[in-house]
């Protein structure tokens, strides 16, 4: 049987690249940080080892089910574990949906910004996806304005599994021109 490998995905400061075992004490220990668990869909609720354990297979199994799914981000220089980023869409989800979650020391460098730039970049270049959408917590600010960096606008507000979100969203056409803006803007400096 062929397994789909995530593909590695690299930025200026990151690698994106499939989930490993040797990643279980790093994946394990963000999960357990009430701060980082604060605004996702589990709740603030610390996660014990096995359920981290069940979550990373999840996560590596949506690469096989899907064709797409999150990565585990890496700094390049160091190799350090940083968080991940990617796609969910599993059966009654409200879009194609890219998320993010960082380790709390990584928070404030930019990190989520660009890995989420480029797993964008994945959904709309390789994946020839139309459209993709974040669901925030409406208190998330940061998440918020990584989502607004990424030219996401606010597509309104939905009920997801009883909780309110926030649905900001971008299609390929306004990512295509904002990548080509952003590019005539690092060309004349």
């Amino acid at each position: 049987m062929d397994l789909l490998q995530a593909p590695i995905l690299e930025t200026e400061r990151l690698r994106l690249r499939s989930f490993r075992r040797s990643d279980l004490d790093d994946y394990a220990a963000l999960n357990a940080d009430p701060e980082v668990l604060r605004y996702l869909g589990c709740g603030p609720q610390p996660w014990d080892r096995g359920r981290a354990s069940r979550h990373m297979a999840f996560l590596l199994g949506h690469w096989q089910v899907w064709g797409s799914g999150t990565w585990a981000v890496e700094h390049r220089e160091t190799g350090a574990f940083i968080g991940m980023v990617g796609f969910s869409e599993p059966e009654g989800w409200p879009g194609f949906e890219l998320a993010w979650t960082l380790v709390r020391r990584w928070w404030g460098y930019g990190y989520a910004t660009e890995a989420a730039r480029a797993a964008l970049d994945y959904a709309f270049t390789v994946l020839k996806r139309d459209r993709v959408i974040s669901l925030i917590y409406p208190e998330n600010r940061a998440s918020i304005r990584v989502a607004e960096r990424l030219g996401e606008r606010l597509q309104g507000r939905i009920d997801h599994f009883g909780r309110e979100m926030l649905c900001y969203g971008i299609d390929r056409e306004s990512h295509a021109a904002q990548m080509a803006q952003e590019s005539l803007v690092v060309g004349r400096a």
